[in-house]
């Protein structure tokens, strides 16, 4: 049997979610003038989500990621040796990732 619905419940959980919804974006709209704050400074937006993104990981989690960066760069470094290009970007990759 599925339990009945007492409506003052209900509605306080409907309530409750309603507001943390509107405090979710009001959070967004926050981080959203933040990033134009930090553009407005002359900071790279993009390499600051990834920077922030990378700090949120666990240590264990990013040297895991680093590791395979480094395989699939190092095995993309062997196929694009005869490209100028390729060491461009596997070397700007590699900065990026350090």
């Amino acid at each position: 049997m599925s339990k009945p619905i007492v409506n003052a419940q209900l509605r306080s959980f409907v309530e409750r979610i309603e507001r943390l919804h509107q405090e979710r974006d009001d959070l967004a709209a926050d981080i959203k003038d933040v990033y134009a704050e930090v553009r407005g400074n002359g900071y790279d937006t993009k390499v600051l989500k990834a920077v922030i993104a990378r700090r949120r990981k666990d240590a264990d989690e990013v040297a895991e990621m680093d590791e395979m960066m480094q395989v699939y760069l190092a095995a993309l470094d062997g196929l694009d040796k005869s490209s100028d290009i390729g060491h461009a970007r596997a070397r700007i990759a590699r900065e990026v990732a350090a």
